[in-house]
């Protein structure tokens, strides 16, 4: 009763203050008609000037034994509804609240007129206006790929010159898999083949097109070469329907095709999306990464579709993570994280979750889900209701109303909630011989057997065998499932009372459980050790799976129903809601860019420019451009995750480190303890290298990090060898860690350095006059010319990048960097460039052999800060052949 009653005000309102408009404004009590508000965007797309709400309402005043004004409502209908409107409309929603309102009206008519008491004047009009209505549909599926416009002109269709449309070229997946039902509905009803025939070939290029290796889908895909424009895939917004619609088209056709197809997507969701209770989206070609932290309140559906597939399960243990944020929020906000706090505010009043509240008492006879009904009822009552309606929800925080009322809750909210607390003697015709739309409007189960059209079954592509019993359950029996015992829902929800409560009071059986040992507090997100054989026991005890991805990262996933207690698992959803939180906050950090480490000492001189990874603690190396420079040493114990054993060698030094065993934070903390000035932390993932792997940022502990003042950078496997091979070789490293790779003028200004390394623009202007001049002149050794003309050789075309001109202290020439961060050029970091060829080889070539042009060139770069001392031609040779070796060495492992 209380259910009719909020349905009268609402309809009563609807009829008063906004007939025939669209919709309802229940702030200002007065119609929505397009054109004449501010325009909504998107939204608007589902009002066509044809009165939406009454249209969308038909069948519900029959289910609520409202048969009179059932009665008078399709007489207007028929009287006043115009459908020929110069509108764009949206073409998924037209179909399922207009059309589907259409026939479900027709359904319930031609029911009542057989029963002989109501609707003995009827003659199939709404059926003739769903067909003129179809008909205006069929434009929009003129593409190659039969996929339809998301978009037509009721008058003009899409492409013609005032139709205002068919430019698009993308649309959901929902959007053209979703008019199964309706169009195979109005094709069985008339015996017009073509509607039905376009709904199946939309079906089929997006059956065509899943992703084949994970068999999901997108949200979005290009209605012409079928691309996927968005890739990530869930059971919300933009997917949702599809899903519904392939199971609901083999319950309403009998095509087997339609179920072996949901089957092998639903093994894919129940894979990859499933993780009891959350529901995430993930990469279509990365399924095992999520592609988002929040969810939208769209899949609240799901749950019921679940019911429907005999799945019952993981359908209670959704339904009750929703219905404890709605406990939270008095509503479904719009979106929510997995946290379960509000990402989106709004409330427009979805019915999807009382939807599957209804379909899950229906299957477990539970009184519970009549009090999920109830608080439902009392919420709308207590926070939506207004004088003219039911407003909704602008923000669930403050209770603050949107002037809207969308006639999808009156076309499905009370019908579900009136189905919900229903006997079956308050029904006037039995629901069991209809099936539900999206929208849900009622379509006859004998349809399967009227004008059925023939069509070939798709044989393009073999369906995957499955391995699940559930498959057996479609359409379930409830007596089967679990003869008549409501417990069996309750012990499934009972870890997840309180899944939104952070703060959840600790029964004291956890003490009993750690068999006398004491109570043991739960495993914390901010301590766990992937490498910690513990933590690893813990995390299996709690349901939790850890796994190792290709790049050294590890991802966990949470199963409740593999915990060894109700308990564990309700850690291990704390622990994962913990995780995801520590995860997010990480990722919520500025995006650093990539950082440099290079290496300035004999014989390296700047020119190995090592990718670094940076960190998001200690340092900032954008705010000090002069960067860290110091010797490197490596750290006893080589992991750094405990105190250093040998802070003498490592004082005023920069740390070298291994990864693993310990956050980023604590190994920083602890090198800076004992003196040193920066920190390189190297990966122990064998083989690893920037090259291949994206940029590494190295995140905090969680905690505050402002004690952390030292710089620390990251160096893949590969790189950091480099280092490891130079101190072996050289023993004292000298390294600078900085923003960007500097030029050696810049490195080495203020400091005595080889004349060698030098350059000037009068050395680069003259070289090839020089060069000619000194042909004669072969006194060299022959290491020497031979190092000249290997360095001449790279000179001719320097990296692009690279500075030639060195002189000036204030030039720079930063590592060329792609967009993964990645050295796009080996020969950047290893290869002399053009500086290093222009003043080096006339310095060779000189030597003793020309003393007065030697005096000249000095004194014409006077003005040059350098140390004059003059080497020794053999001091000179020797650092060369030292230079050559060097590189050759290099370049020989592929550094």
């Amino acid at each position: 009763n209380q259910v009719l009653e909020m349905f009268d005000h609402a309809y009563s309102n609807y009829m008063e203050h906004a007939y025939p408009a669209d919709e309802l404004m229940p702030l200002t009590c007065r119609g929505r008609v397009r054109g004449q508000e501010p325009s909504r965007g998107d939204v608007d797309d589902a009002l066509g000037k044809f009165s939406l709400t009454l249209i969308d309402t038909l069948d519900t005043l029959v289910v609520l034994n409202k048969t009179k004004e059932f009665e008078e409502a399709v007489k207007k209908v028929i009287k006043d509804v115009n459908l020929d409107n110069d509108i764009v409309v949206s073409v998924f929603e037209t179909n399922i609240r207009v059309l589907g309102g259409l026939l479900g009206g027709h359904s319930v008519a031609i029911m009542l007129k057989e029963k002989g008491e109501y609707m003995q004047w009827y003659n199939g009009e709404l059926l003739h206006m769903a067909k003129e209505l179809g008909y205006k549909l069929l434009p929009a599926f003129n593409t190659t790929s039969g996929l339809p416009y998301p978009r037509v002109n009721l008058k003009f269709g899409v492409r013609h010159p005032e139709a205002r449309t068919g430019t698009e070229t993308d649309t959901c997946t929902a959007c053209a898999g979703t008019l199964i039902l309706e169009f195979a509905a109005l094709s069985r009803f008339t015996g017009t083949s073509i509607f039905e025939e376009y709904a199946r070939k939309a079906l089929d290029f997006i059956w065509e097109k899943r992703q084949r290796s994970s068999n999901l889908v997108g949200v979005t895909i290009n209605i012409h070469t079928g691309d996927w424009v968005r890739k990530d895939s869930g059971v919300g917004a933009g997917i949702d329907s599809y899903y519904e619609y392939l199971l609901k088209a083999y319950v309403l056709l009998g095509d087997d095709s339609f179920l072996e197809r949901f089957n092998t997507h639903y093994d894919a969701i129940m894979r990859y999306i499933s993780q009891p209770p959350l529901l995430l989206d993930v990469h279509i070609h990365k399924p095992m990464l999520n592609a988002r932290t929040w969810m939208d309140s769209l899949l609240a559906f799901f749950p019921g579709l679940q019911v429907l597939k005999g799945d019952i399960r993981p359908a209670i243990e959704t339904h009750e993570m929703l219905y404890q944020v709605i406990k939270k929020h008095n509503f479904l906000p719009e979106a929510f994280t997995t946290d379960f706090r509000v990402h989106w505010a709004q409330h427009p009043l979805r019915p999807e979750f009382a939807e599957s509240t209804y379909f899950l008492y229906k299957a477990t006879g539970d009184p519970y889900y009549l009090e999920v009904g109830k608080t439902l009822i009392e919420n709308l009552n207590k926070y939506a209701r207004v004088p003219c309606g039911f407003a909704a929800m602008k923000d669930v925080r403050t209770g603050s109303h949107e002037d809207r009322m969308d006639s999808f809750f009156l076309a499905e909210m009370f019908k579900y909630l009136y189905l919900l607390f229903a006997d079956k003697e308050d029904m006037i015709f039995d629901i069991e011989d209809y099936i539900f739309t999206t929208e849900a409007h009622l379509l006859p189960l004998w349809l399967s057997t009227t004008n059925q059209t023939i069509s070939k079954k798709n044989t393009t592509t073999e369906f995957t065998e499955l391995d699940d019993s559930n498959f057996d359950w479609t359409c379930p029996n409830t007596q089967i499932l679990f003869p008549n015992d409501p417990m069996f829902a309750q012990s499934i929800r009972e870890p997840l009372k309180n899944v939104v409560d952070k703060s959840c009071p600790r029964g004291i059986s956890r003490a009993e459980e750690s068999l006398g040992s004491g109570p043991k507090p739960p495993l914390r997100a901010r301590d766990f050790m992937a490498s910690n054989p513990e933590h690893l026991e813990i995390l299996k005890k709690m349901g939790v799976s850890l796994i190792h991805l290709k790049d050294g990262r590890v991802q966990l996933v949470q199963h409740a129903v593999q915990a060894a207690s109700s308990l564990d698992a309700e850690d291990g959803l704390r622990f994962m809601q913990e995780m995801i939180e520590l995860s997010s906050q990480q990722q919520k950090e500025q995006q650093l860019p990539p950082r440099a480490v290079q290496i300035v000492s004999h014989p390296f001189f700047g020119r190995v420019v090592l990718t670094a990874g940076p960190a998001q603690f200690g340092m900032d190396l954008s705010k000090h451009k002069a960067g860290t420079r110091g010797f490197v040493a490596t750290i006893k114990p080589y992991n750094g995750c405990s105190e250093i054993t040998n802070p003498e060698a490592v004082k005023e030094k920069i740390a070298l480190m291994q990864r693993g065993q310990c956050m980023f934070a604590e190994k920083a903390r602890n090198i800076q303890k004992a003196g040193a000035i920066g920190g390189i932390v190297i990966d122990d993932n064998e083989g690893s290298s920037s090259d291949t792997a994206p940029l590494f940022q190295m995140a905090g502990d969680g905690k505050n990090t402002d004690d952390i003042t030292i710089p620390m950078l990251f160096l893949f496997n590969k790189e950091g060898n480099i280092i490891l091979d130079a101190i072996r070789e050289y023993e004292a490293v000298e390294v600078l860690l900085s923003d960007k790779a500097k030029d050696r003028a810049t490195i080495f200004k203020g400091k005595m350095i080889p004349n060698y390394i030098i350059d000037s623009n009068l050395e680069m202007e003259n070289m090839d006059q020089k060069l000619s001049e000194n042909d004669s002149h072969k006194q060299n050794s022959e290491g020497a010319t031979s190092a000249s003309q290997d360095v001449g050789a790279v000179s001719e075309e320097p990296e692009e990048g690279e500075s030639s001109d060195v002189t000036d202290s204030d030039s720079s020439s930063p590592a060329h960097v792609d967009s993964d961060g990645v050295s796009s050029s080996h020969q950047d970091s290893y290869v002399p460039g053009s500086d290093e060829a222009s003043s080096s080889k006339p310095v060779c070539m000189q030597g003793d052999n020309q003393p007065q042009e030697q005096q000249t060139e000095t004194e014409s770069n006077s003005k040059v800060n350098w140390d004059n001392k003059v080497q020794p031609m053999e001091s000179i040779l020797a650092d060369w052949n030292e230079d050559i070796e060097a590189f050759e060495m290099m370049e020989k492992d592929e550094l």
